[in-house]
This record gives structure tokens, C-alpha cells and sequence, in this order.
């Protein structure tokens, strides 16, 4: 049975596991965006951010609602940004190991 939740979890991490899903994560923070907005956000072009919002939105990490022509994209799963931010938590803690490192070598 455990089994299927870590099948599961790992499905949520390579959904955010690409730098740009990453970018997209952060500029959602601010509330649901057009994917026009988003591709100027993540610096990329529209076909490919669509491709990553797929991925996301299949994953059920993005909701997307249709408003007129426009998709719109919110985070469906807050706490995936806990998740984030915990990623970035372990790099500080990294360059801070790193650091204490480089003190011993000088």
C-alpha cells in the first residue's frame, strides 16, 4: 500500500522537478495567471510553458479554469509550496556547510 503513496509523490516531484515549473511556481504565488503571463514570467515561449502546465495541472498541482479565451492558472495544492520552500531551506543550509567548509581550507 505504501507503495502506491511513494508512486504518487514522486509523481508530485517531477511535476515541479524542471527549473521552469519552478519559475512558474514562484510567479503563481501572486494569484491565478494567464499562460501569457506566466511564459513573460518563466522567460520562455507560450507553446513550451503550456507543455509544463500540462505536466502540473495532470500532476493536480495546477488548476486551470477557461475565462473567455483565456486559461487561467492557480495553484491547486498550496502546501507544494512548503515543499518549495523547504528545497530552498536545504540549498542555504548547503552553501552555509559550504562556507564553513571554505573557512577550514583558508
Amino acid at each position: 500500500m505504501k507503495q502506491i503513496l511513494y508512486e504518487q509523490q514522486a509523481m508530485v516531484a517531477k511535476a515541479i522537478g524542471h527549473p521552469i515549473r519552478m519559475a512558474i511556481l514562484d510567479f503563481l504565488r501572486s494569484g491565478p495567471q494567464c499562460v501569457c503571463d506566466i511564459a513573460d514570467a518563466a522567460g520562455s515561449e507560450r507553446s513550451n510553458v503550456s507543455r509544463h502546465l500540462s505536466v502540473m495541472v495532470s500532476a493536480g498541482v495546477l488548476a486551470s479554469e477557461k475565462q473567455g479565451l483565456k486559461v487561467i492558472y492557480s495553484i491547486r495544492t498550496p502546501c507544494v509550496l512548503g515543499f518549495v520552500d523547504a528545497l530552498g531551506a536545504c540549498l542555504k543550509e548547503k552553501a552555509i556547510q559550504g562556507q564553513a567548509i571554505l573557512s577550514l581550507l583558508s
